[in-house]
């Protein structure tokens, strides 16, 4: 009950009119969205849902406030509601942060901040910006958006023109910790192979992302380089305790984005290679290693003033999981969205899945007595934005 009571309230709150919203003589600003899903799949159960039944257990909710006391000073915060399945089902704090611009060129943002890696991170958080239900989940798992989207530390960015009208290049340098819950589905695998992670982890994160804006209009082309590096985190394997140690790996990703008046074209490839191991206290040593390989292809068109539709194909693959489904999922997504008004939309989205692979847990064995190699999953979804 309290799941549905959550989403009624926040579907209302959307729609106050953003008219009302906007506190000029305190130059406050407030806005948010809120989102109803129903999730279907024909075999496997999807993100801890009872998705094969059919399943309304997606319930998202946010709010931000952003003030301008100076010219050149920005402050805000952002809160969040979010359910999926058996994730969630709790208020958190996407992001709290002070931003002071000296000039286009540099800028600084420090707190709890969004990490500007990859392609989509700085903006998955705004789910009335983009056409799609969920992003490619090779690269942005929708479970597990609350660890990825942000750190805490500070980011430096700027835009820098480039000699002989070859373009801008915009750049972010980020550093900090990057915090995973002890209950992200990052960490389902290892539950389901009976290490637990109770205090979840955390560690050192840095990196920057630069991003070429060529003479070309609407030509984007980019990469990251993050660093992750975990140590001495506390992990348990029955009556077994120890830590769990991380080498330091790199994260790089390369992306690249087209627009050209109702149309879009955009790619992104990742690799994840991290190697933990577990040291536990008179008992055995155990490394955990996987090598994806993920990537994706989409496209939208603007087909009419209300209706815009789009396809991606996304795809994930562990280069040291054993053979089989598991080793690997492809995703091929048609997407459509509908806005009724300036304040609510729809969206349909239908997925067909091959292979069972992916680093969120999707398709979780504790979830599923049988899993299957391949999988329909139909996506709906209201939303009101503010």
């Amino acid at each position: 009950m309290n799941r549905f009571l959550a989403g009624a309230l926040a579907l209302a709150l959307g729609a106050i009119p953003a008219a009302a919203q906007s506190l000029d003589d305190l130059n406050i600003q407030i806005h948010g969205y809120a989102t109803q899903g129903f999730v279907y799949t024909t075999q496997n159960n999807w993100s801890s849902m009872s998705s094969s039944d059919g399943s309304p257990a997606w319930t998202e909710a946010m709010v931000n406030v952003t003030s301008q006391p100076m010219p050149k000073l920005r402050v805000g915060v952002q809160g969040r509601y979010f359910l999926l399945g058996n994730y969630g089902n709790a208020i958190t704090l996407d992001w709290a942060n002070a931003d002071y611009k000296f000039s286009e060129k540099f800028g600084v943002r420090f707190g709890k901040v969004k990490t500007p890696e990859g392609l989509f991170n700085m903006i998955q958080d705004i789910d009335p910006g983009y056409v799609w239900s969920i992003l490619p989940q090779s690269i942005y798992p929708l479970a597990t958006r609350n660890s990825i989207l942000a750190h805490y530390g500070g980011v430096a960015y700027g835009k820098l023109p480039l000699p002989a009208k070859s373009g801008a290049l915009d750049y972010r340098v980020f550093a900090g910790v990057r915090m995973i819950a002890s209950n992200d589905p990052l960490l389902a695998p290892l539950a389901a192979n009976g290490i637990l992670v109770p205090n979840g982890t955390s560690g050192v994160f840095y990196g920057g992302t630069l991003q070429w804006h060529p003479p070309l209009p609407g030509l984007m082309l980019g990469a990251t380089q993050a660093v992750d590096n975990r140590q001495n985190n506390m992990a348990t394997l029955g009556p077994m305790t120890g830590n769990s140690t991380l080498a330091e790996f790199k994260q790089p990703f390369f992306f690249g984005q087209y627009e050209h008046g109702k149309f879009m074209a955009a790619g992104e490839y990742m690799r994840l290679p991290p190697n933990f191991f577990f040291t536990f206290v008179h008992g055995p040593t155990i490394p955990v290693q996987q090598d994806d390989r993920n990537w994706f292809l989409m496209s939208s068109y603007k087909l009419s003033s209300k209706l815009t539709g789009g396809v991606y194909y996304s795809s994930t693959f562990d280069h040291k999981a054993p053979l089989g489904p598991a080793r690997y999922q492809k995703d091929w997504t048609v997407s459509a969205r509908y806005d009724v008004s300036s304040y609510v939309y729809l969206k349909a989205e239908q997925h067909f899945m091959d292979g069972t692979g992916g680093t969120a847990g999707s398709f979780n064995p504790t979830d599923n007595t049988n899993v299957q190699p391949e999988t329909k999953m139909t996506l709906l979804k209201i939303g009101v934005s503010f």
